[in-house]
């Protein structure tokens, strides 16, 4: 029998946390060797992450097992940095961090992190070390418009994009309770979102003539989970050879696709799909993408990266069902 890889999750009590450790509990490949909470030591992870009752009998901790194969650091933004700071692990761990420290600075002591977006850079990615796991507007807006940077056909970029309310994190916040989120939508960080830069830098090594021309509305949304964007953009390519572009740009990558029809949300909630449909009037070309800011654009991806790190095959543990009634 195949040796496991051992696991180990820093910041295991939230969203991302949780949603790591479901998947690792159910990868025929992985066991799970620790799940690391400051807030949570010592209590049962069922008694936070109540739909495990009667899966695993594991405690949180706040001590570390160094000498496990990877660990999944599933930390508030700009937590990352200092976590690796204080703590070290075995030169041989492979390390994912689910937060945004690393994309754009990429390196601490002597770990250097590989931007972790599968379908940009899949070679890179099972070579590497440590991975920065791409963030999840970042996914839905890089998968929509990839195929036409790898053209050097981007100009300017105009995107609205829909997040539901598991995308602010579990800290309590004004506009994550239901009396604020129930039948209410806003828009929040209007063409400053923390995910341009490293939307911008992926775009550039892709088309080195694209100066970060992408303006973007995020929105809050009335649902728990998922995102919708659509990116618009000028075009003098007719529609069918876009959707060829598109198709070949895709064809070897087992999550993303391409609908001919339109697409909706509960096609990937609780998948780590990406669905995209691509529409064109005139010479503007409308790009929708969705995705569950949970899985593809967070943990889903970040399994997605440790297969691929391991040399196991890319959809391990991720042949999800989606909930679409």
């Amino acid at each position: 029998m195949t040796k496991k890889i051992q696991a180990g999750i820093i910041g295991g009590a939230g969203y991302t946390g949780g949603e790591t450790l479901r998947l690792l509990l159910r990868h025929p490949n992985v066991e799970v060797t620790f799940v690391q909470s400051r807030s949570q030591a010592g209590k049962p992870v069922a008694s936070i992450h109540t739909d495990l009752m009667g899966e695993l009998d594991i405690r949180f901790t706040d001590s570390l097992e160094q000498k496990v194969d990877v660990v999944f650091l599933c930390l508030g933004h700009g937590e990352s940095k200092n976590f690796l700071s204080e703590h070290s692990f075995d030169a041989n761990t492979r390390i994912i961090d689910l937060g945004n420290d690393f994309r754009l600075n990429n390196s601490i002591s002597d770990r250097t992190f590989i931007y972790g977006l599968p379908e940009w850079q899949r070679e890179k990615i099972r070579h590497a070390q440590n991975i920065a796991n791409p963030g999840c507007f970042a996914t839905a807006i890089q998968l929509g418009l990839l195929p036409l940077a790898a053209h050097g056909l981007l100009g300017e970029v105009y995107t609205t994009g829909i997040t539901g309310a598991t995308g602010a994190g579990q800290k309590l916040q004004d506009t994550t309770q239901f009396n604020w989120r129930s039948n209410n939508i806003s828009a929040y960080k209007t063409l400053t979102h923390q995910h341009l830069g490293e939307i911008n830098q992926t775009l550039q090594v892709l088309q080195p003539g694209f100066r970060g021309r992408l303006n973007f509305v995020p929105w809050r949304g009335d649902f728990t989970r998922g995102i919708f964007v659509t990116s618009v953009v000028d075009t003098n390519l007719d529609l069918a050879s876009i959707i060829n572009m598109y198709r070949s740009f895709y064809q070897t990558h087992p999550f993303t696709h391409l609908s001919d029809t339109m697409i909706d949300l509960k096609q990937v909630v609780n998948t780590n799909k990406c669905v995209i449909h691509l529409e064109q009037v005139d010479h503007k070309l409308a790009i929708h993408s969705s995705i569950d800011n949970l899985l593809k654009g967070a943990s889903g991806q970040a399994v997605q990266n440790m297969n691929l790190m391991f040399g196991l095959p890319e959809t391990s543990g991720l042949l999800l069902k989606a909930s679409t009634f």
